[in-house]
């Protein structure tokens, strides 16, 4: 991890933020292949549901406003693009073409419209797609969401290789924080964060992966006219394993 992230630790935030496990248990996820080739279309795919437990929630019941979330591209050169996402019948789909070699790094975001319960929801995914085997990009701060998950070591993942993943809150380390790793065939484990703000695993089983990180803001407000007394936060972050 560079230099540039300081840690954060979330006691010191105590008065302000509450951490939740599994306040709300529905995730917002991006899916994609872990390797691309430049000038070969890519696909993009988001699901809401249960990743754990493959229920996939049809788009046409996905919750409130949730398929209006933004998709951006960063290119190995830090380009942005914002990618549109098609409805189909259990996932949206975003189509791009690398034109870099590299670490193309793809986030999602999306705020709820709607509060559930007295919770306003915030949604953070990401994913990255490495292109010629080349690192150029893979970098944590690339990544615009507000709570996030990153690993320097996603384009050599593979079973039975130890893979070291951070979380981060506004580009600063998260420590002591429970992130959740769930494998291809629905196993969990849980895990804290040590002073570095990384947990680390090793896969046992190749295929996609799934890391959450969640918390919850203790905060009071208004969001469109419902009053809520919590922000929920998640993070999700697609890990592809040879």
């Amino acid at each position: 991890m560079k230099n540039v992230l300081k840690k954060v630790s979330f006691p010191f935030l105590a008065l302000t933020l509450l951490f939740s496990a599994s306040t709300f248990a529905h995730a917002l996820w991006i899916e994609t292949k872990a390797t691309g080739t430049k000038g070969k279309s890519q696909t993009i795919n988001v699901y809401f549901g249960e990743f754990a437990d493959n229920d996939i929630t049809k788009t046409a019941k996905w919750f409130s406003d949730i398929k209006e979330f933004s998709l951006i591209l960063i290119s190995p050169s830090k380009k942005e693009i914002n990618l549109t996402a098609k409805a189909l019948e259990d996932k949206y789909q975003a189509l791009f073409t690398p034109d870099e070699e590299g670490v193309y790094t793809i986030a999602m975001h999306h705020t709820v419209k709607d509060v559930y319960g007295t919770m306003k929801l915030d949604y953070n995914s990401s994913a990255t797609v490495v292109v010629s085997n080349d690192s150029k990009g893979n970098d944590a701060t690339v990544n615009p969401n507000i709570i996030s998950l990153f690993s320097k070591e996603i384009k050599n993942a593979k079973k039975d290789t130890k893979i070291t993943v951070n979380a981060l809150y506004e580009g600063k380390i998260a420590k002591e924080q429970k992130v959740k790793v769930i494998a291809p065939n629905g196993w969990e484990k849980e895990l804290w964060t040590n002073i570095n703000g990384e947990i680390s695993f090793t896969p046992i089983w190749s295929g996609n992966y799934m890391v959450e990180f969640t918390y919850t803001e203790k905060k009071s407000g208004e969001h469109n006219a419902k009053k809520y007394d919590e922000v929920w936060k998640m993070a999700t972050y697609f890990i592809g394993v040879k």
